[in-house]
């Protein structure tokens, strides 16, 4: 991959949906992992104790981030 998940991520904010939640909720987030994987930003949601929502958020964006 070109850019690591967490950045691309990011730039999603401006997206509808799920997706577009979970980039504003990581936008404002201090500790949210920039530079990290898929993996890595689900074990911040753990920490987090997001809504499982949240986690098939990441499963789409990931497969979009994928495909990228």
């Amino acid at each position: 991959m070109s850019e690591p998940f967490g950045q691309w991520l990011l730039k999603q904010h401006l997206r509808e949906g799920w997706v577009g939640d979970l980039a504003r909720a990581g936008k404002s987030d201090p500790k949210f992992p920039k530079s990290g994987s898929p993996e890595d930003v689900r074990a911040r949601l753990r920490e987090l104790m997001a809504e499982g929502d949240m986690f098939e958020a990441v499963d789409d964006a990931e497969t979009d981030w994928l495909s990228y």
